[in-house]
This record gives structure tokens, sequence and C-alpha cells, in this order.
């Protein structure tokens, strides 16, 4: 009867209040709790003596009783809501399957509770299915904060749905439907793992695109503001069509800044749907305001003193009556990228808080007048420069290349430039260059810290192939931040001394006696130590022959040896992107029954005097400048040894007349990068070589000459002495002169070429580890063994794809599609479809 008692309480003092209509004299519910005798209609007060929790074997036992709020020293009334509020607190946690509260004792006014939970599993992990691997991977890294410690209940169903959801929804999937089911995890306690079903439908596309409230801007001018958001009539031709919310987030702001600088500075969206038009497409409706079209009314400058109103107003640029634009206006004052704006004129002299604030004190009618006020501060000189993060470059091969230098004025121009020339080391990660400006307005001086990121510079290329029956192995190691002086410390290597800057090449390529060709490379950027005088020093030596052996009359061989020393500077004038070197060359050709060329056996030597002027303004990194150019022109000559010797060419057997080569050689090369919106970007290039002759009677050298199509991988052809130009769209080496030996041109190479490039450039991976990017382009280019047959309009044409990454390791690598159109006679298949394939291609120069 007891136990009957007791139930008969619980269920009371558990339920919600309900009304109660009592009679006159109604008889008066009671319950007897261990000899209590408890009236419904007449509840008492108890003092809570304690709480226990059952039950419960993950959850803090302390932290539930508190949440049920019947902690020990708490007054309570029985019968009362202090119980059902208990229950209710409780059930709103979300941890429990079932709850049940009962009374364990009762002693005179003090009551003992007891908390019976059944906890509910916690989450181990997720298993998703119903999408692809990488999403599956983005997911489980959005819902990674979920798992091990979430309990499972319907705030988690809804918080899984919705970051699944608003994933896809970014993705172009409007119509996702996502079941769940769990099942127990068997590796861990009271774990379960939640199957998440997704469906994810259809990726839609946008089959309209509807404005309202345009009356100016037609809504065929609009749809083409939004440049990636496109409906169905349009994808067809230029794109996909397929709709991602993010990238029509971002072609909102886009259309209201385009309206903005027409002169609708008051346009906004005042709202926008997207609304389901069919299973496969949703439909856009965008509501413009437009307001008035507003001119640039009075200009007037106040606070400026270093300057006077008329040249800042020159600078400025921009007149009363002009169409009004605060993209316009924000770019001229302080947002310029080529350094033309108002800020700029101030922070590259000194100033460095200089500040200006545009105000607009007036607007009539159409008409918007601005008050340009000027805060020009105090000149700042900079004080101390320092490196941070470099980890490896010793500080000085970095500060040696900057130009803010201590005791000059402070100079926002400097500063840029600075961080490309630190960009340009290839030390280090260009986006992570940071300069910090520390002013100290006590002295007027500032510190300047550059941060940086060191990564890795050294490359290896490491090849095999299989070509005429035979393997063919190349191993090429570049260490681009090598320590010569370091080179007898052992404690130095690391595995090899580094930190100088300077540049040491070691390349060996062989398939066994057939083949051999081997180079060596060292250069010091800053000789001395002192200046930007450059030194370098290289040596080849290749051999090919037919693998006789050398006693038998049909072997046939060709040697090429060679040594080079080199000087360079940087110049100021006629500004300080222009360089400057000279070199001197010795190659020495040794032929022994090997055809191709001019003569079959005997001995050459080309001693030569190379000078190369250039200049050098691009910008961002030199794997993908964005703006800027770079221009080069090349002399290179022997002694006319022709026309101080005795020898009667006319008649001169061939040891005599190739004995010395003798030539002039002029290139020309120029290179410009323009970006034309967003990260697109536009290449254009231009390429002359021309290869002369002193004597008639001599003729043209055998060496020295140019090859034109293909990759133009090695740059030079050592073995053959020539200089290897890339065209793609074409096979190697065929692009040769117009009724040219096919043999003999391919072999030996042309005396005058040139070359056209327009290329755009999309990157799609920048980082320290990766720069990888995108091309389109469309080249020509031709050869010619007269000047007088040379006609700079007369090209070879190719069009063509391709892709190429850098990877610090192995340098720039590359693939490409080209479609030649122009047929090559002798040489069959020479057009038309061609794959080429580039592995640590250089960065400049003719390529």
């Amino acid at each position: 009867m007891k136990r009957i008692y007791q139930l008969l309480f619980l269920l009371l003092i558990g339920s919600p209040a309900i009304a109660q209509i009592r009679t006159q004299n109604p008889p008066a519910p009671s319950l007897k709790v261990n000899g209590l005798s408890l009236d419904y209609f007449s509840p008492k007060e108890y003092v809570i003596g304690g709480t226990t929790l059952t039950g419960a074997q993950y959850l803090d036992k302390e932290t539930i009783i508190i949440l049920s709020k019947l902690t020990k020293g708490e007054r309570v009334v029985l019968p009362g809501e202090a119980t059902t509020n208990a229950i209710k607190n409780l059930w709103m946690q979300g941890l429990f399957d079932d709850i049940k509260l009962s009374v364990t004792k009762i002693d005179l006014d003090t009551v003992y509770f007891d908390i019976e939970v059944v906890e509910r599993p916690r989450l181990s992990a997720f298993e998703i299915v119903g999408v692809s691997k990488s999403q599956r991977t983005d997911l489980n890294e959005k819902l990674a904060d979920k798992a091990g410690k979430t309990i499972i209940n319907d705030n988690l169903y809804n918080t899984t749905r919705s970051i699944i959801n608003k994933y896809l929804l970014d993705k172009g999937f409007f119509y996702t439907t996502i079941d769940f089911n769990s099942k127990p995890d068997p590796s861990q306690e009271n774990s379960v793992i939640l199957q998440v079903k997704i469906n994810k439908g259809k990726r839609v596309k946008v089959h309209e695109i509807k404005f309202t409230g345009n009356k100016e801007f037609r809504s065929a001018k609009l749809r083409k503001y939004l440049k990636k958001t496109h409906q169905q009539a349009f994808y067809k031709v230029f794109g996909s069509g397929k709709f991602n919310k993010e990238k029509y987030e971002e072609d909102k702001r886009n259309l209201v800044a385009k309206m903005q600088e027409k002169g609708y500075r008051d346009a906004a969206i005042l709202k926008d749907s997207i609304y389901r038009y069919n299973n496969k497409s949703v439909g856009i409706k965008i509501d413009l305001h437009e307001g008035p079209k507003y001119y640039f009314g009075n200009i007037t400058w106040i606070g400026n003193a270093k300057y006077t109103t008329a040249y800042l107003e020159k600078v400025f640029g921009i007149e009363k009556g002009e169409l009004f634009s605060e993209e316009k206006l924000e770019k001229k004052l302080r947002g310029s990228a080529n350094g033309d704006d108002v800020s700029s004129v101030y922070l590259n002299d000194g100033y460095l808080t200089f500040n200006i604030d545009p105000v607009q004190t007036k607007i009539h009618n159409d008409t918007v007048d601005i008050e340009m006020r000027i805060y020009e501060g105090p000149q700042y000189t900079n004080n101390k420069i320092s490196i941070v993060g470099n980890t490896i470059t010793n500080d000085r091969v970095v500060l040696r290349e900057i130009r803010t230098k201590p005791g000059d004025k402070f100079s926002k121009e400097l500063l840029v430039r600075s961080v490309r020339e630190i960009g340009a080391l290839g030390n280090f990660d260009e986006t992570k260059t940071n300069p910090i400006p520390k002013p100290n307005p006590a002295d007027g001086t500032v510190d300047i810290e550059y941060h940086v990121e060191e990564k890795p510079s050294d490359q290896i290329e490491l090849s095999g192939g299989f070509g005429g029956g035979r393997i063919i192995g190349t191993l090429g190691l570049t260490f681009n931040n090598f320590s010569l002086k370091n080179l007898f410390k052992g404690d130095a290597y690391k595995p090899l001394p580094k930190g100088d800057g300077q540049k040491l090449s070691l390349r060996g390529q062989t398939n066994g006696k057939y083949y051999q060709s081997y180079s060596f490379s060292f250069s010091e950027p800053w000789f001395g130590g002192k200046k930007p005088v450059s030194f370098g020093v290289s040596a080849f030596t290749s051999l090919q022959s037919n693998g006789y052996d050398q006693a038998d009359e049909s072997y046939q061989k060709i040697r090429l040896n060679g040594v080079s020393v080199s000087l360079g500077r940087r110049l100021n004038w006629p500004d300080n992107y222009f360089s400057i070197s000279h070199a001197v060359n010795l190659n020495q050709y040794i032929l022994n029954n090997y055809p191709g060329y001019l003569f079959s056996t005997g001995t050459s030597y080309n001693l030569n005097l190379t000078q190369e002027i250039a200049r050098d303004s691009r910008n961002g990194s030199q794997i993908f400048p964005t703006g800027g150019s770079y221009i080069k022109f090349t002399v290179q000559a022997t002694p006319p040894y022709s026309l101080l010797n005795k020898i009667n060419y006319a008649i001169a057997s061939d040891k005599q007349r190739y004995k010395f080569t003798e030539y002039h050689k002029w290139k020309f090369e120029a290179q410009w990068f323009e970006t034309v919106v967003g990260k697109l970007v536009f290449k254009g290039q231009a390429q002359f070589g021309f290869l002369g002759q002193y004597n008639s009677a001599v003729g043209q050298s055998a060496f020295e000459r140019f090859k034109l199509g293909g990759d133009g991988m090695q740059g030079f052809d050592f073995l053959q002495g020539s200089e290897l130009i890339a065209m793609r769209g074409y096979s190697n080496n065929s692009v040769i002169p117009v009724g040219a030996n096919p043999t003999i041109a391919q072999s030996s190479g042309s005396p005058i070429f040139n070359k056209y490039v327009m290329e755009l450039r999309y990157p799609v991976i920048a980082s320290q580890q990766a720069t990888a990017f995108m091309t389109v382009f469309a080249e020509g280019g031709n050869t010619w063994d007269r000047f007088s047959d040379f006609n700079p309009f007369n090209v070879r044409r190719s069009v063509g794809v391709g892709a190429k990454i850098f990877l610090p390791i192995f340098g720039l690598l590359g693939i490409d599609y080209g479609y030649g159109f122009d047929k090559i006679p002798g040489i069959a298949d020479a057009n038309k479809g061609q794959f080429h394939f580039s592995i640590a291609q250089q960065l400049g120069g003719f390529n």
C-alpha cells in the first residue's frame, strides 16, 4: 500500500497543474509518504536534504542536479511546481531519453529526492553518403566540431541539416533532401555513428533574371554586370549557367558598384528573391532603386600646405561636371595601382600619417560638392630597418635589396619596390612578405620591419626517357640560396651551406656512350658584397656519337666544350629598373665525320663578347606577373678574323674557313603584362633574332643559329650550338625557312627569326607550395635564311590552351596543346595538333 501511495504522489507532483473545480465541501486528497500525510490542497514547505542522480554514466552529476534546481538547502513546496519545473529543466537540455523523479525520504520538514535518467547516446562520427569524395571531405571538416562530444538530439539534426544545406546551396544544389539514421558504434560505449543520407538533386541553372525598378538601365545591360551569374540564354555560349550562391552575392555587390560608377550614387538593391522555376532551374528577381544621376560639382581643398591646390587638382584629375563615382573618387585619392593618386604624392615624400577625407558638403539637384579635408602631418625619416622571419637567408642578403634606407625620407613607392625586390630573390613567399612601418612621433622617425616567410627554393630535375632504342637519364640540381664561403664549414651543411643568395647549378644527361652532356654554373648577385655587381661563371661539355669504336672509319661524333664568365650591374639611368651585363664566352666544336653542318670534320673555336641591357619592371611574382614589362636587347660578337688575316676564303678549305667562327648576333625581346579584369592577366610578347656575317666570302656561321618550334625547353642546344625558341602548335625545330633543306635546317637552325605571343592567364593556385595558372594563347613566328627575305608579318600561326605550375623543388612545369595552321613543306605532321611538355622551364628570356 505504501508503494501505491508513493506512485500516486509522484503522478501528482510530476504532472502539470490542472484546474480543479471544487464542490461546496470537496474531499481533500491526501498522500502519506513514510508516514507523512500530504494534502494536495494544503501544500507544505520543505527543506531539501539532498538529491541523488542515478543512471548518469557520462554526464557530470553535480551539474545535472544544479540544472534541476533541487539542490541541498533549497526550500520547496510539496506538492508544488518545483518538482514539475525540475523535470522541465532537464528535458530542455536535450540530454536524456527518459527522466523520473521520486522522493526517497521525508524526515520532519526535510525531503530527499532521487532523479533517475536514461542518457542519450553521443555522436562518435558522421557517415555521409550521396556526395562526391571532395564534398564529403569538405562537409566532414565543417561538421568536425560535432563529432565526439555532441549528444544526439533534435538540435544536432537541425544544425547538421543547416550546415549541409548551406554548403550545397552555395554549390548550386537548391533541392537537397537529407535523412538521418543512427547505428551503434562498436568501438565506443554509449556512442553512435550518424548516417547522413543526402540527395542533392541536380545543380540548378538560372533560367531567367528579372529586374524591377530600373528605368535608365536596360535589363540586358544589368545582366551583363552579373559577371558570374548568367541566365540560360547566355550560358549556352559563354558558360555553364549553373547557379552559385556565393558568386551571386558577389555579383550583387558588383551590380550596385557598376550603377554607382555611372553616376547613380543612390543605387541600391531593395530586395531580391530566388524562386523555383522548375526541377532543374531557378529564377532570380531583383528590385532596384536607381535614384537620380549625379555629377561632380565644386571641389575645394583645405589643409594643404606642402602642395598647392593647383598641383593637387592636376594629380586628382577629376573635374567639375564629370559623372559622380565614389569608386573613381577613392581611386584618385588613395587607391591607384600605378601610384598616381593624391595620397601617394604625400606618402612618397615622407608624410606617413597623411590622411584625406572627401566630405560631400552639398547635394543640390544632380550635383555633389566635395571638400577635400587634408591632414598632412609631419615628415618621417627612416630609422631602423629590420628583417623578421628569415630562418635561412642571412639578413644582409635581404637588406641589400631593400630600397628604404636609414636616413632617407619614408616613401611608399620604395616600400612597395622593396617588397618586389624581396620576392625577386626567390627565397620567400611573395604573398607573406609584409612591411610594417612603426612611426616614432616623438622624433619624427619610422622603424620598418619586413616580415618574411622562407619557402623552398632549391630545384631538382630528375627524369628518364626512352628514345632511339636507348634509355636517357637526366639529373639536375639547382641551389638558389647557396653560400660559397661556408663550403668548408661542416656545421653549415643543412644539407648544403645556404643563406648567401648565390646560385649553383649542376646538370648531367646521358644514355651511355652515345650521348653525354654535363654543365655547371655559379653566380653571385653581389660580387664583393658592397655593390649590386653580379658575377657568374659556367662551363659545359657535350658529346654525341654513333657509338662505334674511334678507330672505325665509320665513327661519327660531335663534341662541344665551353666556358663563360660574366659581370653585370644595376643602373639608375634612365631609371633604376635597368641593368647591364657583359660576358666573355669561349666554345670549342670538334666534329668527326658528322653530317648536317656546313663542315663535317674539323675543329672550330667561338670566342665572343656578349653585351646585354635589360629593363624589368614586372610586378607581383616573377612566375605570374600581373603588370609591368620586361625588355631585353643583346649583342653578341666575335672578332672579325677574316678582315684581319690574309686567308683567301674563296679557295680556303673547311678547316681554314671555320677554324675561328665569326659572326655578330642581335636579339631583342619584349614582354608586357596587364591585368584585364579581376585575376585575368594579358601577356604580350615580341622576339627577334638576327645572325650576321662580316665577310660574304666566309658565309654564315655554322653555329649560334636559331631553332624555332616546339617546347623550347632547354633554351640552348649545347650539342648543336643553337638557341631553341619555343613555338607551340609546331613540332620541335620544325619552323624552317621556305625552300630550306629540312634535314640541314632542322639540325643547324636558321640565322633570322621573329615571334609574337598573345596570352591570357588566369591563376588557379597561389600559395607557398605551388603557383598554377591556365592559359589561352595565339602565336605567330617564322625563320629566314636571308635578311632580304625577312618579313615580320609573314608568320606561321597557332592557337591553343595550356596550364603551368611552379613547384619550388622542380621549377616551372607546363603542358600545352597548340594547333598550327600552316604546313611546313618537307616535314610531315609538323603542324596541327601538338602537345608540349616543359620541365624546369626558365621564367624569362627566349622561351
